[in-house]
C-alpha cells in the first residue's frame, strides 16, 4: 500500500488537525501583538525612515497625523505587521506541519527546513523591500508632482502603504517554496519551468504591476528578483520533481 494512503487521515481528523494549528498559529499572533505594541514607537520609527530621508533628499514634505484616533491606530496596524513577521516561524511551522501527513516519510525530514527556508526567504522579501526598493523608490515618487507641490503625507495611508508591499516581497519571496511542492507533488519539473519561462515573465510584470504602485520602476524592482527567484526554481524543480516523462522516441 502507498504509505501515504496508509497515512491518510479521515476528514473529521483533518479538520480537527487544521483547528489545532490555527489555534497554535493565533495563539503566536497575539502574543507577538502585545509585545510589538510596546515597541510599537520603536517599530514606527523604523518604518518612516525611508520616507523621512526621501522626504529630507525631496526638500519639502513632511508626514502627518490626519485624523484624532489616527496615531492610536497607527498603533495598532504596526503592531499586527510586526507580530506577522515575529511570529513568522511559528506560523510557518504549523502549515507545514499541517501538511506533512500528505508527504511521504523520506519527505517529512524536509519539514523543519522547510520551515527556516520559508521564515529565510519571507524575512529576505521584507528587507529587499525595506532595504533596497524603498530607498529608490521613495524619493521618485515625491519628485513626480514637481517643485511647487508640498507633499503632506498621512502617516496612516503611509504605512499602510509601507507594510503592504514588506508583506507582499516577503509573499512574493516564497516562489521557490511552492516550486519545491508542486516538483515533489510530480506536477511540474524543470522541463516545464524552462517551457513556460516567457509565460512566466510576462505572468510576473502583471504580479508586480498588481502589488506595487502604478509606476514602472517599482514593478521592475519587484519583478527583477522574482525572475531570479524563478531562475533558482527551475535548478529546485531539476532535483526535487517526481515527475516521470516518457522517454523521447529515437
Amino acid at each position: 500500500m502507498d504509505p501515504v494512503e496508509e497515512y491518510r487521515m479521515p476528514l473529521l481528523e483533518h479538520l480537527h488537525e487544521l483547528r489545532d494549528r490555527l489555534i497554535k498559529g493565533l495563539a503566536a499572533l497575539i502574543i507577538s501583538f502585545f509585545v510589538s505594541f510596546f515597541f510599537s514607537n520603536q517599530i514606527f520609527d523604523w518604518l518612516v525612515a525611508p520616507m523621512d530621508v526621501a522626504l529630507k533628499l525631496n526638500g519639502r514634505g513632511t508626514l502627518a497625523m490626519m485624523d484624532t484616533a489616527e496615531g492610536f491606530m497607527v498603533q495598532m496596524k504596526i503592531s499586527g505587521f510586526a507580530a506577522l513577521f515575529f511570529s513568522s516561524p511559528v506560523l510557518f511551522w504549523q502549515i507545514w506541519r499541517f501538511i506533512s501527513p500528505g508527504l511521504y516519510s523520506t519527505e517529512k525530514r524536509w519539514v523543519a527546513p522547510l520551515v527556516g527556508s520559508s521564515t529565510t526567504l519571507f524575512l529576505a522579501g521584507g528587507g529587499f523591500a525595506y532595504y533596497i526598493v524603498f530607498p529608490f523608490s521613495f524619493p521618485v515618487m515625491l519628485a513626480v508632482p514637481g517643485e511647487n507641490v508640498e507633499a503632506v503625507l498621512s502617516i496612516d495611508k503611509y504605512l499602510t502603504f509601507a507594510t503592504t508591499i514588506i508583506v507582499a516581497f516577503g509573499i512574493s519571496f516564497q516562489l521557490p517554496i511552492v516550486v519545491w511542492v508542486l516538483a515533489r507533488l510530480g506536477l511540474i519539473d524543470h522541463i516545464d519551468m524552462i517551457k513556460g519561462f516567457r509565460y512566466s515573465i510576462v505572468l510576473i510584470f502583471i504580479v508586480a504591476a498588481v502589488l506595487t504602485p502604478p509606476d514602472w520602476f517599482d514593478q521592475v524592482l519587484m519583478a527583477v528578483p522574482l525572475v531570479v527567484l524563478y531562475l533558482v526554481g527551475i535548478v529546485v524543480a531539476r532535483f526535487a520533481t517526481t515527475k516521470t516523462r516518457e522517454p523521447s522516441p529515437e
